[in-house]
């Protein structure tokens, strides 16, 4: 399908944290397709440190889902706003109702993008729903091929432009806490599901293994987290370990950003902090339960993704139907001495050099560690999209 030109652009995408930040591929993609293009993002308003500063963006628009434009009056004023402006091409890259119907109500003048049914009839293009075994930025950067919006992939992995404030913020915290020559590795144990969340106890194992050897530990997370990351905290040896720093439910999303970008690794489940990371080149190691890899890796291939050989995986639920020892197998198959493995083998290859220091990535499919013949191992380049079915090994 031809390309056309387009000269107002809206790309509405009102997910979460990891959805979001999983979208700013397509933003430079658009750019450099369009590059006398006005650009605009449509994004959930709590997320603003994620997308206010886009380079690529001639402006960014927010919407308060759970406040002033909440409700079903709440998207008919939203979307009589949105009329005025006039886009030539509208995309939606979620599919869920309220992206759906502010797509669809938008006036815009070509709409294309995910769509539930209903709202799919006033677009032009219905994108079908993301492949999961296919990456969610290949997904996007197919469904907008398909609708005549883009005519080759982006080059660019995930990005984040922090705000000024936030910047000073996190260098008025990163002083405060850390010496210039500290070594820190950052660590997210939350995560919106339960099946995404590796064993606490393993957690206390890793964060006591590095403090151990000298190195500082930076808890992540917002303030959901909170809670998990004290029972875990608890599980810890040295809890009260001076190079422990816990900045849960403390700062901001973009000091969030500035401090990872800081850290030297990060050890993390599948979550929003985690693609927040990738944005800051933070080399890193996360473990997926439930979760499959191929549709949301880290998006960089200084990463490492590891998963556990159990035959429900991925089963993308919210909550272990499994009872007893088969309770979260996905995660407990996956040892801290594992993932102690991989995380020092990172170290070594990035030099131990904090992340602002790394150059941009420009390879982007993850290192999976898998089973092979009764051990884990780093599977072959290329492998992200392949699903390897083998023996398990004994229960801990």
């Amino acid at each position: 399908m031809a390309v056309r030109d387009y000269h107002n652009i809206l790309v509405i995408h009102l997910m979460h944290l990891g959805d979001l930040m999983l979208g700013t591929p397509v933003l430079a993609a658009l750019r450099q397709q369009y590059p006398a293009a006005r650009i605009t993002l449509l994004a959930d308003k709590k997320l603003a440190d994620v997308v206010a500063a886009n380079e690529h963006l001639d402006e960014c628009l927010l919407i308060d889902k759970k406040g002033a434009d909440g409700g079903l009056l709440g998207i008919l004023r939203y979307a009589m706003r949105l009329r005025k402006n006039h886009y030539d091409l509208v995309i939606n890259l979620h599919r869920n109702e309220r992206s759906s119907a502010l797509a669809a109500l938008s006036g815009g003048r070509r709409i294309v993008g995910y769509a539930k049914p209903g709202f799919a009839l006033a677009f032009d293009h219905v994108s079908p729903s993301q492949n999961q075994v296919m990456h969610e930025v290949h997904s996007h950067y197919a469904a907008l091929r398909a609708a005549g919006v883009l005519n080759a992939d982006g080059t660019a992995g995930l990005e984040m432009w922090i705000p000024p404030a936030a910047k000073e913020e996190a260098e008025r915290l990163w002083q405060a806490h850390f010496a210039p020559t500290d070594k820190v590795i950052a660590i997210n144990i939350g995560a919106s599901w339960a099946t995404k969340r590796w064993i606490d106890a393993y957690f206390a194992v890793v964060a006591d293994t590095y403090l151990r050897r000298g190195y500082h530990i930076a808890v992540m997370g917002g303030p959901m987290d909170m809670e998990m990351v004290e029972k875990c905290r608890a599980r810890m040896e040295e809890r009260e370990h001076p190079h422990l720093h816990i900045f849960t439910g403390k700062v901001s999303l973009g000091v969030l950003a500035g401090l990872l970008s800081r850290c030297i690794l990060f050890i993390t489940t599948d979550s929003g902090p985690m693609h927040v990371g990738v944005a800051m080149h933070v080399p890193v190691i996360c473990m997926f339960g439930s979760s499959p890899i191929p549709g949301f890796y880290p998006y960089d291939a200084r990463s490492i993704s590891v998963r556990a050989p159990v035959s429900c995986h991925p089963c993308r639920i919210h909550e272990c139907p499994l009872a007893g020892e088969e309770h979260m197998m996905c995660m407990k198959r996956m040892p801290p001495e594992l993932i102690l493995q991989y995380a020092d083998q990172i170290l070594r290859e990035e030099g131990e050099r904090p992340a602002c220091e790394l150059p941009a990535p420009t390879d982007f499919e993850t290192r999976v560690v898998e089973m092979a013949d009764g051990h884990f191992a780093l599977a072959p380049r290329g492998a992200a999209g392949r699903v390897v079915r083998s023996s398990l090994p004994q229960s801990r």
